[in-house]
């Protein structure tokens, strides 16, 4: 068995799909700092900490992640699991392609007021291996996410739904590396040639 973290770094990848929305945070807090105090240079202020905490705070989600994350590969096929307790596994001859995995880190829904400025926090993008396998989720898991896995495709024979490893968010060069040996060992048909 081998297993894979996150390499340190990618915090830029992890919070640009967020800057956005940071921007509208810091547009309404310096307004309502420069309509509550009377003044714009308090507004400025009061605009830049309160997002450089919302900032801090993606921060920590982002560190958590990468100490908590781990893919683990086997004889018997692949498990991504992570510090909340999400889990998903893989058998080898359920995986059915190799493709872009559209990893979720917020609701999906925008934020902002009708009519006005509205953003939305797009999903992480990346190569990863898909397939029928089994998921676990952890218990706090938000109502949208299990809204949306609960859409998934499931396989007609096995009733097992579709999941994803995004691979490349553990090491965007993973085809090239041991990661990409584990699979062209067991599944060398998914592999690009």
């Amino acid at each position: 068995m081998d297993e894979f973290r996150m390499r340190e770094g990618g915090l830029a990848r992890f919070v640009a799909p967020f800057a956005a929305p940071l921007a509208l945070f810091f547009a309404v807090c310096l307004l309502l700092g420069a309509v509550l105090t009377g003044s714009s240079a308090l507004g400025v202020v009061i605009g830049a900490l309160a997002t450089a905490a919302l900032t801090g705070v993606l921060v920590v989600k982002h560190r958590r992640l990468v100490a908590g994350t781990v893919v683990r590969f086997s004889p018997e096929g692949v498990e991504l699991a992570d510090a909340r307790g999400f889990r998903v596994r893989l058998r080898w001859p359920d995986l059915t392609a190799i493709g872009v995995v559209d990893t979720r880190t917020a609701a999906p829904r925008p934020l902002g007021r009708p009519g006005g400025v509205r953003v939305r926090v797009p999903a992480l993008r990346s190569v990863g291996l898909v397939g029928w396998g089994e998921r676990t989720l952890p218990p706090r898991t938000p109502r949208w996410m299990r809204e949306r896995l609960a859409r998934a495709p499931a396989d007609p024979v096995t009733g097992r739904p579709e999941v994803a490893i995004p691979l490349g968010e553990i090491d965007p060069l993973w085809e090239r590396g041991p990661m990409g040996d584990w699979v062209r060992r067991h599944r060398p048909d998914l592999m690009r040639r």
